[in-house]
């Protein structure tokens, strides 16, 4: 099973996102893989990402991204391939163009009582972004706000800490039973032909992957997968979950 882990955590890096086309994705992917590699964690060439998103009794998260707050943080339980071998608690700190993730392991156990909104069992833990998620769920009613499934080919550059990744068929799923279960009905929230592209890199970015972009006319865009899914669901007029 893939462990997402990566030795850049609580590390501030660059992070770019480019909202594209199927095309230009296959133009910029062909001339990346002369250069970088495919994560070597990744099963198949790519996986499946599902994040459960929580915000608080005023949609802080969600209303601070639309506002275009420079410096804000959003809460999320992540796990791959709809597996529960992997399931991480994370908090994304963005400042600007840097982004910064704490995270910490869950059990399956401790990840079931958190989407029944039972919170205690993070009260003994140590680790910061579990001391500070257990603060804002008992200070600021934070809860399940949406969740958001996607699938991710990653490439990787070891000059620069670079990782490229396209993320395609973005949408948003209804948590019924279980949050581990493949079938759960969702809602497509891009077109079939749209996808977003991430870069992201702590050193550097270099030249010839500068050149690569520049060349595709991919147009640097605020994208945000948790906003697009939120957005789906209050189009349908649906309660939060």
């Amino acid at each position: 099973m893939r462990n997402d882990k990566k030795k850049t955590d609580d590390v501030f890096r660059h992070e770019l996102k480019y909202r594209i086309t199927t095309t230009q994705r296959d133009i910029i992917a062909a001339k990346l893989e002369c250069f970088l590699q495919r994560d070597a964690h990744v099963e198949n060439g790519s996986y499946t990402i599902r994040s459960l998103y929580f915000d608080d009794r005023v949609n802080s998260a969600y209303e601070e991204k639309r506002m275009g707050v420079a410096n804000r943080k959003k809460y999320r339980i992540r796990c791959y391939n709809y597996s529960d071998s992997t399931i991480k608690l994370e908090c994304k700190n963005k400042q600007g163009n840097y982004i910064c993730k704490e995270a910490a392991m869950l059990s399956g156990d401790e990840a079931e009582r958190i989407l029944e909104r039972d919170y205690a069992c993070l009260a003994h833990r140590t680790e910061p972004v579990c001391k500070c998620f257990y603060y804002q769920c008992m200070t600021n009613q934070m809860r399940p706000r949406v969740i958001v499934d996607y699938e991710r080919i990653p490439y990787v550059f070891e000059q620069g800490d670079v990782r490229i990744t396209f993320d395609s068929h973005i949408r948003e799923a209804v948590l019924m039973d279980s949050f581990f279960d493949a079938g759960l009905p969702s809602f497509d929230v891009m077109e079939p032909y749209e996808l977003i592209m991430e870069v992201k890199y702590t050193a550097f970015l270099p030249e010839f992957i500068r050149e690569i972009l520049a060349a595709s006319e991919a147009v640097q865009e605020a994208a945000s997968k948790y906003v697009m899914c939120c957005d789906s669901r209050l189009r349908r007029n649906e309660v939060l979950i």
